[in-house]
């Protein structure tokens, strides 16, 4: 088994004496004092030769990275807070950090860029600007604003947990932590945002930006998605949190990872430069280390747009399809092995509807992604004899619309970009059938 040496036990001791929170500590509460233990060495060191204790070296590692107090505390906030006032960008939720205004940020800005994130923040305090409009508005209206940022779950809880505090709490969100988490869609970096940006609670924050910075600032060398790495990275936000300046503080870090510390760090205009020891080893590449993404899925699929009499079909997916619930589509599905797009057409056309269709011009070849998959799409014009009351088996329920009235329904990614092409060829549609 690895051993510590005797020089690198003077060396551990040298350090416990250098930090700080020893020297304010007793012996036996000092944070080193379960370590040091391990490493005692004999009182007649200098007479005789030196010895190998058989001490596990993860002893060493563990002291070496868990001591945030090697950063010093006092600079990194001055340097960090100081930095964010002359920098920080002027986003509409920060007017005056309502708790409405904070929640509906943090969950729009989840996989969303900031630019487009600000856009659709914008038109939806337009349309809701209480949290009481949001829990009377018609879910397809919820929908419909929220098209195009994707992950439509977090726009249900959003349209649920309204209802909820509307009911339950007088349309007041609430400010207790616990019960902020205990909200439908909100996890704990989402409680914890809320809480220090709205309330200015002492909480940390860990969004993928302030890992990023974290990970550079302290050098951290294990995959930040284990839980053990995560708990290191929560014990040296924790430590350098500014509990007077938790708000300022926590939009610091995520500014600073979102405009100085990116994936490509501009480490010459970073305040913390002085303090990072990913920079001073030359690692700022390497951190912070992530784990290999999955490798994608290509699928192909085909859809139908089935006019007749110059309207279209369209159709509602199911409540409990977890996806795309609730949201507009035409039919199709995934072509099988060895089958043709139109092909595939026709027989998802009569597995979900019942509908003998007839495929006739193909519209486009649309490529769209969603978590790991990267889909082809193939759009094909549909005809039918005539149009007897389809039988819905993956639907809730239809509807006939004109091409313009595409625009008022809410259409996963994919079939968006479909409505757009149908938009721009209106004449040809409805023309069709």
């Amino acid at each position: 088994m690895p051993t510590i040496s005797v020089s690198e036990n003077r060396h551990l001791r040298e350090q416990c004496r250098k930090h700080a929170v020893c020297k304010k500590s007793t012996p036996r509460r000092s944070p080193c004092h379960s370590v040091l233990q391990q490493v005692r060495i004999d009182s007649n060191e200098s007479s005789n030769p030196p010895t190998e204790r058989p001490i596990p070296r993860v002893a060493f590692s563990h002291f070496l990275t868990n001591v945030p107090l090697m950063i010093s505390k006092d600079i990194f906030q001055h340097n960090l807070l100081d930095w964010f006032s002359s920098n920080k960008r002027d986003l509409p939720w920060r007017k005056d950090y309502s708790p409405y205004k904070v929640w509906v940020s943090e969950i729009m800005l989840q996989q969303t860029q900031m630019e487009r994130g600000v856009s659709y923040f914008n038109r939806w305090m337009r349309r809701f600007p209480t949290i009481e409009s949001v829990a009377l508005a018609p879910e397809d209206e919820i929908l419909n604003l929220w098209e195009g940022l994707g992950y439509y779950r977090r726009a249900r809880n959003l349209h649920k947990t309204a209802k909820l505090i509307t009911n339950q709490y007088d349309g007041i969100f609430p400010t207790d932590h616990t019960t902020i988490l205990s909200l439908p869609g909100i996890g704990p970096y989402t409680a914890a945002a809320i809480s220090s940006i709205a309330f200015k609670e002492p909480i940390p924050v860990l969004d993928a930006n302030v890992i990023r910075v974290l990970s550079r600032i302290f050098d951290v060398a294990t995959p930040v998605a284990t839980s053990s790495t995560r708990k290191i990275l929560t014990d040296h936000a924790t430590y350098l949190l500014s509990p007077k300046h938790a708000r300022d503080f926590n939009q610091a870090l995520m500014e600073l990872g979102a405009l100085v510390c990116t994936k490509s760090p501009v480490c010459l205009q970073c305040p913390l430069k002085s303090l990072c020891k990913a920079l001073d080893k030359g690692t700022i590449a390497e951190r912070p280390v992530l784990s290999k993404p999955p490798a994608a899925i290509p699928v192909t699929m085909a859809s139908g747009v089935l006019v007749h009499e110059g309207r279209i079909f369209i159709q509602k997916r199911c409540t409990h399809d977890d996806l795309w619930a609730g949201l507009w589509e035409f039919p199709g599905g995934s072509v099988v092995s060895g089958e043709h797009p139109r092909e595939a057409v026709v027989r998802e056309f009569l597995e979900e509807t019942e509908l003998a269709v007839f495929p006739l011009k193909k519209i486009a070849v649309i490529k769209h992604s969603y978590t790991r998959y990267r889909v082809t799409l193939h759009a094909y014009f549909c005809s039918i004899c005539d149009v007897p009351r389809p039988t819905l088996h993956t639907a809730q329920k239809y509807q006939w619309v004109t091409p313009a009235g595409l625009s008022n329904f809410a259409f996963s990614s994919g079939h968006r970009k479909l409505v757009d092409i149908l938009l721009a060829n209106q004449v040809h549609t409805a023309t069709m059938g």
